[in-house]
């Protein structure tokens, strides 16, 4: 391990940092701010940044042998899954066509196509 070493920033690869920004931000509802000259947003300590690539290709979602795989996604614990799930479309997401997580989970795409997951709080670990 390294001494103090610690998590700083999650960067977000995306076609639109403005616009995907504004997204989370409606979605979560954290601070918005610029850092290191880009779109970010924070709560208790977690920033999220957002980076506009040009060569951008979103993940596919389900997984398909050829395209561009996803590296990670976000999970977040809500009260009411439906709820959540319908105020993410108002933003501009879309549910993922795959779906396996039940009453537990529902997986969303954002409006740049990385997929993250509305999960009840009753599910917590």
């Amino acid at each position: 391990m390294i001494k103090g070493i610690c998590l700083g920033n999650i960067m977000v690869d995306c076609n639109d940092e403005q616009g995907l920004c504004e997204f989370y931000h409606k979605l979560l509802g954290w601070e918005k701010s610029i850092m290191f000259g880009r779109p970010a947003l924070s709560k208790d300590g977690i920033v999220f940044l957002f980076m506009e690539e040009e060569d951008y290709v979103p993940p596919a979602w389900p997984e398909e042998e050829g395209k561009q795989q996803k590296q990670m996604h976000f999970d977040f614990q809500v009260a009411n899954v439906a709820e959540a799930v319908e105020y993410a479309q108002s933003l501009g997401a879309k549910k993922a066509a795959l779906q396996s997580g039940g009453k537990e989970w529902v997986t969303m795409l954002d409006p740049a196509g990385h997929p993250f997951c509305l999960c009840s709080q009753d599910n917590k670990a």
